[in-house]
């Protein structure tokens, strides 16, 4: 029953997804239709930069949702106040920090934004930005004891409905009035009402956190919040230093027209990202009483389980996206928008990498090793920024991207074969590397042979060119990775875990 139930809620999450992907891809349509290609480029740009900003937060809230765990879990209502006191406090201080931060970027826009033929003001655009993610600080604080106690649901459901309601109410905006600032206002005010309905939903839920007789936090605890977030900070810092200043890099070698036709690639490579992460989920809870298991081989089983799938999963995803997306992209938002064939393949393999680790990041986060291989984020952000701004003279926004993807191997080389496969599994380094280049050559044949396939039918109708590349994908992956894994052990068990929800 529990398998069951499982997977209907993934059923329902992934339904979910797939509609706010399908409302997302609407509203970037709009946008291009209405604004046009550079306030798409301004808009990727501005919300890199606030992310930049983001980092100033450092982990803190993470930590205190684990600290919110033991307290739930014994109703001890004067630590929690405690703690939300301290979160609240602390987010404050960040807010301030933010705003201030923020404020100082304002003379430095003009470098980073360029040339460009926007006629509404960038400073002001840049500020309604800013406010945006103060006002998402501010009022944080209470929906983490939501978090710590397991209501995803509510705050995944709550968040759905914003998204609906900004993106619906922003489309209307546009084709009505066309104006920039109405959009950006629009995601401010239903941000709020998200947050006060979250507030709401915990006071009514947890009523004595709107007590005013709190006591301090003890010193061990605030210690320890610190410990952490002094942990995580090397890994948000590095993390987005190689995701997230790629638009930034862009926009300032290549402009901002460069960087909202990239834009439209990355909004289908998160939906992408965020629908693999929904199955991954299911399949984690499907097997989770495997995972409490403390011998050693048995966990090196859950993990050759996990890996299957999320190999299976990764190069089905890679590769669809590597042989329909252009021809997507056509049918969304026109041929001008096409990125050539080298930034396709570029963004593809990265897509793929970052799939790849899902089930061995699970592992790694879930025995909390963060402090061992701080300095391999710090190390990988160093080496993509130098990398991308080498490569973008040489290789344009292909460059860029590979940037991305050899800084990354230091995790797929480095990090998670010493710390996963040697700590937690005892296994040697030459069997991680053996699985891992076995996964990628196998992942290429699959891609290439499909791409192959794919390009042997020429069809002058965009629409039908489209359905008869989807059909490809559908079929030819599958078929070749069902034609290798029928007979594995590891692929069984997901048969049987089918046969079992069918039943």
């Amino acid at each position: 029953m529990r398998t069951k139930n499982s997977f209907n809620n993934l059923v329902i999450s992934i339904s979910l997804s797939i509609v706010t992907m399908l409302l997302g891809l609407i509203a970037q349509k709009v946008f291009i239709h209405v604004l046009g290609t550079e306030y798409l480029g301004l808009n990727s740009l501005f919300s890199s930069l606030i992310s930049i900003l983001a980092l100033l937060e450092l982990g803190i809230g993470t930590s205190v949702y684990y600290h919110l765990y033991k307290p739930l879990a014994e109703g001890n209502t004067s630590k929690i106040k405690s703690i939300l006191k301290f979160y609240k406090k602390s987010y404050r201080i960040i807010s301030a920090i933010v705003f201030l931060v923020g404020l100082a970027v304002i003379p430095f826009l003009g470098l980073v934004v360029g040339k460009t033929n926007i006629k509404d003001n960038i400073d002001l655009i840049y500020i309604l930005f800013l406010i945006k993610v103060l006002c998402d600080y501010i009022l944080t604080y209470k929906r983490s004891i939501l978090y710590a106690d397991q209501k995803n649901s509510i705050i995944s459901l709550v968040h759905i409905g914003y998204f609906i309601t900004t993106n619906v109410a922003q489309i209307i905006l546009l084709l009505l009035t066309r104006n920039y600032y109405l959009y950006l206002l629009i995601a401010i005010a239903v941000q709020l009402i998200e947050s006060l309905v979250l507030i709401t939903i915990a006071n009514r839920k947890y009523p004595y956190i709107k007590e005013i007789d709190i006591e301090p936090i003890d010193d061990f605890t605030r210690k320890d919040i610190f410990i952490k977030v002094k942990a995580s900070a090397y890994h948000k810092v590095g993390e987005f230093i190689v995701i997230g200043t790629d638009n930034i890099i862009i926009s300032v070698f290549l402009g901002i027209a460069i960087v909202g036709k990239y834009s439209n690639y990355a909004l289908v490579v998160a939906g992408i990202v965020m629908l693999i992460g929904q199955a991954f989920s299911v399949i984690t809870a499907s097997i989770g009483n495997l995972l409490v298991a403390k011998n050693v081989n048995k966990s090196f089983e859950v993990y050759k389980k996990l890996r299957l799938a999320n190999f299976w999963l990764s190069t089905f995803a890679a590769t669809s996206f590597l042989v329909i997306m252009n021809s997507f992209v056509d049918i969304w938002v026109g041929s001008k928008y096409i990125l050539g064939i080298g930034v396709l393949l570029a963004v593809t393999i990265n897509l793929y990498s970052t799939l790849m680790r899902s089930s061995i990041g699970n592992f790694k986060n879930a025995a909390a090793i963060y402090h061992e291989d701080r300095h391999v984020p710090i190390i990988e952000s160093i080496v993509n920024i130098v990398l991308a701004i080498i490569f973008v003279h040489f290789l344009g926004l292909a460059g860029v991207i590979l940037a991305t993807i050899i800084s990354t191997l230091l995790l797929h080389l480095y990090s998670y074969p010493k710390f996963v496969y040697r700590r937690l599994f005892q296994r040697s380094y030459s069997e991680y590397y053996n699985e891992f280049i076995k996964y990628l050559v196998l992942a290429i044949i699959i891609a290439s042979i499909t791409f192959g396939i794919s390009r042997l039918i020429t069809i002058d109708n965009k629409y039908l060119l489209f359905i008869t590349n989807v059909f490809i994908c559908l079929l030819v992956p599958n078929i070749i990775l069902f034609a290798i894994y029928r007979k594995n052990n590891d692929f069984q068990y997901f048969i049987n875990l089918g046969k079992k929800i069918i039943r």
